[in-house]
This record gives structure tokens, sequence and C-alpha cells, in this order.
């Protein structure tokens, strides 16, 4: 039968809406879909975040520099060396704890709590102080060598073990005497060291790209490691129970590296500037404090295995850091400086703002 005219443009009119109501539809549903896709792309990108935030700042009084850091957990004690003396905060309270003061350019801080003892080796006096842990007072010093800097308490042999920069040594003492047993020839100016507590003491050789391993009983070098392709180590951390060394290198990357054998097993990349490294054997993260303001971490998937989880912004010249095991918190330095003049040379270093110097304290 044949339509009429009208019924059929009607017909063509219903037909042709259904087919762009369904084209339409088909197009929302595409939409939703990609954005679901793109959503859930997003969320495993910043699911690799390592949680770590600022907690808290804590003001030091002074405008002095600043290197070493140490921490002792059972006093919530943040040792901090400031040129001439050692800023001792409660990290708990915020408060300054103590001065110890007396001394000309100072460096690394250690602790022998079983001899109420704490060790730091001053550069430019060429020696290192011994102070009281109870009364935060000197007691004494030991002759080391020029630049005296970093340095190393080892359990095993009950010694400390100071790192000579310029003069490319180690010096050697006895925790509980006070008095230098050897000096050892590292052939190369060395920077942090670390020990495994099993009678071997790691350090750093900066200008060798390379580690030595000491044996802290003979007080002889037993090994000597590349780092290729990583290049001027300065921080060095130790994860004791599976035996692996974690050298933080000016080139950018962290030299991974077998404390058994030497070899190098990953080199992971870190922020530029880097000075100081820690490891926390409670969470497996390996720690980068870099002088660009960043925290670079780095996770141990295995022993074998090893993944940059974050870059967590600090502050800029942040570089120095210690580490709470107990309750994994981080904790970095630094201040804030004056800018340059323009016509200033090259090299010149900016005034620090006076009592901008502060404790940065991270956490999850």
């Amino acid at each position: 039968m044949k339509k009429h005219p009208r019924l059929a443009a009607l017909s063509r009119a219903v037909a042709l809406y259904t087919v762009a109501f369904f084209i339409g539809l088909a197009l929302v549903s595409s939409t939703r879909t990609s954005a679901k896709r793109h959503s859930a792309a997003a969320t495993t990108q910043s699911g690799g975040s390592s949680g770590y935030h600022l907690l808290k700042t804590i003001p030091v009084p002074g405008d002095t520099g600043w290197d070493y850091l140490k921490f002792d957990p059972s006093s919530h004690r943040l040792y901090i060396s400031r040129g001439d003396h050692v800023a001792v905060v409660n990290v708990e309270t915020g408060k300054v704890v103590a001065d110890i003061g007396g001394m000309q350019r100072i460096h690394g801080i250690v602790l022998a709590p079983e001899f109420n003892r704490g060790f730091v080796t001053d550069g430019q006096a060429a020696k290192v102080w011994i102070f009281n842990l109870k009364t935060l007072k000197v007691t004494g010093s030991a002759p080391a060598a020029p630049d005296a800097d970093g340095e190393v308490y080892d359990t095993a042999t009950k010694r400390v073990f100071t790192m000579n920069g310029d003069s490319k040594s180690s010096t050697v003492i006895d925790a509980k005497t006070g008095k230098v047993l050897s000096t050892i020839d590292l052939g190369g100016g060395p920077e942090f060291p670390v020990a495994d507590g099993q009678g071997h003491v790691y350090a750093n050789i900066e200008d060798k790209s390379e580690i030595v391993e000491i044996d802290s009983n003979t007080m002889k070098i037993t090994n000597r490691w590349p780092l290729a392709p990583a290049e001027s180590p300065s921080g060095l951390a130790i994860d004791t129970t599976n035996h692996i060394l974690f050298s933080g290198c000016h080139n950018k990357m962290m030299a991974i590296v077998d404390a058994s054998t030497g070899k190098v097993i990953a080199t992971p990349a870190i922020g530029q500037g880097v000075d100081a490294t820690r490891f926390d054997p409670g969470t497996g993260d390996a720690f980068s404090s870099n002088g660009d303001g960043t925290l670079t971490v780095i996770h141990e998937d295995s022993p074998t295995q090893f993944s940059v989880v974050d870059n967590v912004q600090t502050e800029r010249g942040a570089r120095t850091m210690a580490l709470d095991p107990t309750t994994h918190e981080v904790f970095l330095v630094t201040a804030k400086f004056e800018p340059l003049p323009a016509n200033a040379p090259p090299r010149t270093r900016r005034k620090m703002v006076a009592d901008s110097f502060h404790v940065l304290v991270f956490g999850k």
C-alpha cells in the first residue's frame, strides 16, 4: 500500500533521530571508557610515591656552616657539626640542649655509648675531639691528620676510623683509651666510611672513584673496588644483613655494590649534589640527600633488584642527613642565603641569612 508523503517524511525523521541518538550514546560511552583508562594510568603513576613528606621544621640559632649529622635514637638527640662547635638538638622537643664548643673546623661525629664517649673530627686542628655523652663536655683529644673529615665507629673492634681527605689516610683510635693505634695510607682522598660490625670498614675514595675495604682488626686494606660508571663518590651507607653498599656519586648515580665481591650491582639515578646516603633496614629504603633540594628514595626490592621510588622535594642545600631507624624519620639541615651581588666574582659564597639555619624532619 502506498504511504502518504507526510507520513513517509515523518518516518524518515524518526529514523534519523534514532540513529543520531545511538551514535551519541556510543560516543559518550567511548569518552567515559577513555577517561577511566586515563584515570587508572594516573593512579598507577602517583602510587609509586614513597609517602615521605615534611613533618616539622626546627630552628637552630647561629650563622656558622654545617657538615655531618649524627642521630642517637636512645636520647632523641641530633648532633650537628657546625663549624667550630657541635649543636645538640632534641628532635622531640625541638630544643637545642647543648653546644659543644672550643673546636676549629669540624666535620664528622660518631658515638661510642659503651664508653660514654663521642668523637668529632677537626680538619683544621688535625685532631679528634672526645666528649662525654652525659655532660656534653669535651674531655680530651687525639691527634689525627690535616683535613680529618668523615669517620666511623667500628663496634667489632671498638675503634674509631677517621677519613683524612687531603692527607689521603685513615687514623685509627682506640675508643676506650683515646690512643692512636695506626695510620692507614688509603692511596686517595676518602669521604664517607661505614662499618659492617663484622670486622670490615668500607670507605669511598672520591678522587679515584672507588671503594676500599679495610680489615678493622689488622688495620690493612684488603680490597679496592672501582665504581664505574659511577664517579666521584661521597655518601656511603650499608645494608649489613645483605652485605650491600650504597655509594652516592656526583655524576647523579648511586653505585650499589655487593660488599662481598665488590661487584657493582646497579647504578640508579639520584639528584644533583649528593653528600650523604643512608639505609633504613626496617623499610629497605636507601636515601640520597642532594644539594639541589631533593631526597632520592631507592627501595631494595631484593638483594639484586632496586627501584627509584621517589624524589622528595626538600630545600636547596639540604645535602647532609641522619636517620632514625626506630621511627624511620629522616633529618636534613639547611639555611637561607642572601642573593649574590651582580658583580660578584666566580665561586663567591652567598652569605647566610641570620638565624635561618634549621632542621627538616621528614617522615610518613
